[in-house]
C-alpha cells in the first residue's frame, strides 16, 4: 500500500487511474479477493462450514475492537450504518419531550432514524466556517437532551470534529449520550474514543472491505443503555428456549445489534480488509496520506474553487471538498482522464487514502486546473 511494489502487488487496477474517491468506494486489495474465495469453499462444505465462519466473525470483532479501543465482547456487526442507526433508536425508547441532537455535516443515515421518531424533537447543530463548533452545541443542550449523534469526519466536506472537546462539553452540561460514526476515519486516521457511547462505521470505504456491514461498538458500561428490543434471533438470549413463544429477551449492548443470520460474505470481506490495514498500520497510513492531503488542499486553494473544507490541519483528515459553478463539466473531464473523484449535493470531494502517491495528487491539480481553464 505504501511503496510502488505492495500496491501494484494488493491493488493491480491503481495501475490504470488514478483513484481519488475512497470515501464513496474503496478499492479492495486481493487479500479480500482471497478472503471471498475462502467463504465460497467454507459455504461448499453446507453446515460443517459453519465452524469456520464463526471463526471469521470472531476474528473480524477482535480486529474491530483494537481499533475502536474496546474489548471484543463490544462489537457487533449489523448489515450497513442506516441498520445500526435505525436500531439504536429502538434502544432509546424516545419520550415525548426527548431531544436528539444531529448536525448539518452528517450523512442521512445518522440523521433520518431521529426525523422519523414522533415522540422525541430533534435539535439541529449548525457548521460554521465549514466545521463544527463545539461552542455552538452548548446552547443546544439541555435536561432533555438524550443523545448528540455526529461523524468524527464529516462525508460532505471532510471536517474532523474536536472529540475530545466535543465529550467534555457533553459530560458537562448535559447527561447525554454521544454517538459517534467513525465510517469516514477507520483505517485512514487514528482513533481515540474515549467518552463514546456508541460507534458506528460502514465497512466499504476506508477499511477496503465489502458492502454489507455495520460495525458497532458499545462500551460494557453503556450496554443497558443500547440494548435494542428488537425482534431475530441472534441477538437474542435463548431464541429457541422453552418460553420462546412468550418473551423474547435481547442480549445487552453491542451483541444485540447482531438481529439475524450475520452477512458472513461480508464478515470475511471485513477480516480480511481489517486485517490488511492493521497490518500496514494506520499510523503508516496516516503518516504517508497526511502530507498528500495537506498538498492537495494547498493546491486546492490556489485554483478559482470555493472549498468547503476548512483550511484548518488539525480538522483535516482523508477529505477535501470544493464547489465551482461548471462542476458537472469539470467531473466529466477528469473522468475522461482516468481521474475518480464524487460530484454530488453541490460539490466535488476528493479522498486520500494510504495507497495514493504524490503523482496521484499532481495529476489531479493539473488536470483540474485545466479543465477550470476551459470553464471559464
Amino acid at each position: 500500500m505504501l511503496t510502488a511494489e505492495s500496491r501494484r502487488r494488493s491493488f493491480p487496477s491503481l495501475e490504470q487511474m488514478t483513484y481519488l474517491n475512497t470515501a464513496a468506494e474503496g478499492i479492495p486489495p486481493l487479500e479480500v479477493h482471497a478472503a471471498l474465495d475462502a467463504y465460497f469453499h467454507d459455504k461448499q462444505q453446507g453446515m460443517d462450514g459453519r465452524a469456520a465462519h464463526a471463526a471469521q466473525w470472531e476474528a473480524a470483532k477482535h480486529l474491530t475492537a483494537a481499533l475502536y479501543g474496546l474489548a471484543a465482547g463490544e462489537i457487533g456487526i449489523c448489515s450497513c450504518t442506516s441498520e445500526a442507526y435505525n436500531l439504536a433508536a429502538l434502544a432509546l425508547r424516545l419520550q415525548p419531550g426527548d431531544e436528539v441532537i444531529v448536525n448539518d455535516l452528517d450523512f442521512p443515515a445518522g440523521i433520518t432514524p431521529w426525523l422519523q421518531s414522533t415522540a422525541a424533537q430533534a435539535k439541529v447543530w449548525r457548521a460554521r466556517d465549514g466545521g463544527l463548533r463545539v461552542e455552538d452545541l452548548h446552547p443546544l443542550l439541555s435536561p432533555r437532551t438524550r443523545l448528540v449523534t455526529v461523524s468524527l469526519v464529516s462525508f460532505y466536506n471532510g471536517f474532523k470534529v474536536d472529540l475530545p472537546a466535543l465529550v467534555e462539553i457533553i459530560r458537562r452540561h448535559s447527561a447525554a449520550l454521544l454517538a459517534v460514526d467513525v465510517t469516514q476515519a477507520l483505517g485512514r486516521i487514528p482513533l481515540d474514543l474515549t467518552g463514546v457511547d456508541l460507534v458506528i462505521s460502514s465497512t466499504h470505504k476506508w477499511i477496503l472491505a465489502s458492502h454489507g456491514g455495520g460495525l458497532v461498538g458499545v462500551p460494557a458500561g453503556r450496554a443497558d443503555a443500547w440494548t435494542v428490543p428488537a425482534g431475530g434471533w441472534f441477538n437474542l438470549e435463548d431464541p429457541f428456549g422453552p418460553d420462546r413463544f412468550t418473551r423474547a429477551v435481547s442480549k445487552r449492548g453491542a451483541a444485540g445489534f447482531s438481529v439475524g443470520m450475520p452477512n458472513y460474505p461480508a464478515v470475511y470481506a471485513i477480516r480480511a480488509g481489517l486485517e490488511y490495514i492493521t497490518s500496514v498500520g494506520v499510523d503508516a497510513i496516516d503518516g504517508h496520506a497526511r502530507p498528500l492531503a495537506l498538498a492537495c488542499l494547498d493546491g486546492l486553494r490556489r485554483l478559482p474553487v470555493e472549498m468547503l473544507t476548512p483550511a484548518e490541519p488539525d480538522a483535516l483528515a482523508g477529505i477535501l471538498a470544493f464547489r465551482h459553478p461548471a462542476m458537472d463539466a469539470i467531473h466529466r473531464r477528469l473522468h475522461a482522464a482516468g481521474i475518480h473523484v464524487m460530484a454530488q449535493a453541490g460539490r466535488m470531494r476528493i479522498a486520500i487514502h494510504g495507497y495514493n502517491t504524490a503523482q496521484d495528487v499532481e495529476r489531479l491539480l493539473i488536470t483540474l486546473g485545466e479543465a477550470l481553464h476551459h470553464a471559464a
